[in-house]
């Protein structure tokens, strides 16, 4: 048995006996594990709040030979989600967060820069605000997991974009107006410049922007659709977050 002390932050639980949860979670040390949190419905001492989705906690778990669930002894809250407003909006970002980590990150891979990009992303979604956070992440994350097409150049011709790109749902890639596919969709030179601005800047650099939802949003969809092309499903999350205007 290999015991074990990590941050981590709560991607979804799952019921199951009568008390007993099912727990993913995303740690520091050993990437996204699940683990069995015994009698969690019932034991404020060692859970209380701690599990609910994208709190991030201090978790103890053991590992033991030949088991694919680890089993989750306690959590302590970080800071957690709660201890701001939760409307609609803020909500479907923070489910967004939660069904692309879940999702996307293989097991036990830790990944250092997609932990630190989802505690940023965390410290800056507010309510009212959350189109810059969820821009920035979705972004990052696809990046990150080595599936974002160049934001400088076309695929198809390699020139620097000179103004507005155009992209596929079922290809990768940016191309020019003189080489788009038929059915594609466009992404204006201004959110072109901003995905640039973003992969140059720390998220808090953006924080005092003016952030409608209707501001990159092409971008947005760009990211969504590469991300669901990858990963071979929808994403629910990103669809609530479309009906918003987003």
């Amino acid at each position: 048995m290999n015991a074990w002390q990590s941050e981590a932050v709560i991607l979804r639980t799952w019921p199951v006996h009568e008390a007993d949860q099912v727990v993913s979670l995303f740690t520091r040390e050993q990437g996204r594990i699940r683990g069995v949190a015994k009698s969690a419905a019932k034991s404020r001492r060692r859970f209380g709040g701690a599990l609910e989705p994208m709190t991030w906690v201090s978790a103890s778990y053991v590992e033991k030979p030949k088991q694919d669930l680890v089993r989750l002894d306690s959590c302590e809250v970080i800071a957690s989600p709660l201890s701001d407003p939760v409307d609609y909006a803020r909500a479907a970002a923070l489910a967004f967060y939660a069904e692309v980590l879940e999702e996307a990150l293989p097991d036990h891979d830790p990944h250092e820069a997609a932990f630190r990009l989802v505690l940023a992303v965390l410290g800056h979604t507010r309510s009212n605000r959350i189109w810059m956070p969820v821009t920035y992440f979705s972004l990052w994350i696809t990046r990150l997991l080595g599936w974002m097409a160049s934001v400088t150049h076309c695929a198809v011709c390699g020139e620097a974009f000179a103004g507005d790109a155009w992209f596929h749902p079922e290809t990768d890639g940016l191309t020019c107006a003189r080489h788009k596919h038929a059915a594609s969709r466009r992404l204006s030179s201004e959110s072109l410049a901003l995905a640039r601005r973003i992969f140059q800047s720390p998220i808090a650099a953006l924080a005092q922007d003016d952030w409608p939802a209707s501001r990159a949003a092409d971008l947005r969809r760009f990211t969504a659709q590469a991300l669901e092309r990858h990963l071979e499903r929808r994403l629910r999350s990103a669809a609530a977050l479309q009906k918003l205007g987003g």
